[in-house]
């Protein structure tokens, strides 16, 4: 049985995209609280069900599937660039193809602008009227408004016209930096790419016994199974190690780990996978935030996914993608790396950030236990005890020691050289996963 915060996002999924909906009218459809209605839309925010517009209200948008998740609607151009809707407010769910800045002459601007596209502009009233007619939304910038003809014509066809005081640089920056963004998650495994669904999964009821546990072992194989209570809600796990020596008819909630680990929808899978290994699971439950069960993800899931995704083409970069580019190794034999500092990497005093930063030292010690066959790792803390500010362009060498090895953790140090000046001394402790 779902709950009333389940059933709300049901039913504003089944809601028609550009249709306008309000904590109001939600509460009054479903019979529920409006404290109750605005956190079910707020999670169909997060969802990206809805996209919420200041002075507009809330619309209904189409969810964008992986492949298109760098294609915003209308609705996202809005909020992006601090927008106000001047007309064609119907047309707000729309997805927009292409961005084109009208700097030039109107007859070429025309060439350009096409059905789908955004026409970003100033006060030129004959090129907002054009583009209208040629099926593509209007942004003027520079605070401007247009003419009362051109708001009832966005209106008629359903194309936003959207009015903003930020200028056509800082626009198309913003916009780009949004596109930039979602491309970036595109890359990102979550947990809601690879799960399995709870239709699909084996599960035991809290009022079940050892026997029924050893029939589903027998049918499907599992070592591990969800424990489910009323309304789906997650109580437990129970493993083939929790029954050994016990009786057939002993209740399973007698014997199940109780408030197991679990984990959300929009959880890294490699975040999911670095828990399952630091805490000896090979089963993980997928929960909402009622706690309800969703589904599970195994470990053989995130090692299969994790394969998968390196052998994709990447199309954002991270700030990690930055810098493991700019890693060279120069020395082999006592693991020596030479680093240039880009203007991306550098703060607003044009030093290396802080976040830069740790993040060369961590892939550095990475790299160098790779070099001493140890496999993979996870920095687990640092603590930077000395640096100097290191402006953009510096080539900088940096030396790891390892000063202390176990089994499972790894102690190192790391002398940073700019042209054989001491610019930075840190220690990091890294965590080693099981190969």
């Amino acid at each position: 049985m779902s709950t009333k915060h389940e059933k709300i996002l049901q039913y504003i999924e089944s809601l028609p995209v550009g249709d306008k909906i309000s904590v109001r009218q939600i509460a009054k459809d479903m019979g529920v609280s409006e404290g109750t209605a605005y956190r079910a839309i707020k999670e169909a925010e997060n969802r990206s069900l809805v996209s919420s517009i200041e002075r507009v209200g809330t619309i209904r948008i189409e969810k964008k599937k992986k492949e298109n998740i760098e294609r915003l609607t209308f609705a996202e151009i809005v909020n992006i660039v601090d927008g106000q809707v001047l007309g064609g407010m119907n047309g707000l769910h729309k997805t927009l193809t292409k961005f084109v800045i009208g700097a030039m002459q109107l007859e070429d601007m025309m060439r350009y602008t096409e059905a789908g596209s955004l026409l970003i502009v100033g006060n030129r009233f004959k090129a907002h009227e054009n583009a209208l007619k040629e099926g593509a939304a209007v942004l003027i910038t520079g605070g401007f408004d247009t003419t009362d003809e051109n708001k009832r014509l966005a209106d008629e066809l359903e194309l936003p016209i959207i009015s903003s005081s930020y200028d056509t640089f800082t626009v198309a920056t913003l916009i780009n930096r949004a596109i930039y963004d979602q491309l970036i998650k595109k890359d990102i495994l979550l947990i809601e790419d690879i799960y399995v669904p709870i239709e699909e999964t084996a599960m035991l009821h809290n009022h079940q016994t050892i026997a029924d546990f050893k029939l589903l072992n027998e049918k499907t194989t599992h070592g591990a199974f969800p424990v489910i209570g009323n309304h789906k809600k997650l109580v437990g796990m129970i493993t083939v190690r929790d029954v050994i020596g016990r009786e057939p008819t002993e209740p399973i909630d007698k014997v199940m780990t109780k408030h197991p680990i679990s984990t959300s929808m929009k959880t890294s899978v490699a975040s999911a996978g670095h828990r399952m290994i630091w805490e000896g699971i090979d089963l993980l439950p997928i929960v909402d935030e009622d706690g309800e069960l969703q589904g599970v993800i195994s470990r053989q899931d995130v090692l299969k996914a994790l394969q998968h995704a390196q052998r994709q083409p990447h199309h954002g970069e991270t700030i990690d993608d930055l810098v493991k580019k700019e890693i060279k190794l120069i020395s082999e034999e006592d693991i020596m790396v030479e680093f240039i500092v880009t203007p991306q990497m550098t703060n607003q005093f044009g030093s290396i950030s802080y976040g830069a930063f740790t993040t060369l030292l961590s892939e550095v010690g990475s790299l160098a236990l790779k070099r001493k066959k140890r496999g993979d790792a996870v920095a687990e803390n640092m603590t930077i005890y000395f640096i100097k500010p290191i402006q953009m362009e510096t080539v900088l060498t940096i030396v790891p020691h390892i000063l202390d090895m176990s089994r499972k953790f790894v102690k190192m140090d790391f002398d940073v050289f700019n042209e054989h000046t001491l610019v930075g001394k840190a220690m990091m402790m890294f965590q080693l996963l099981e190969r």
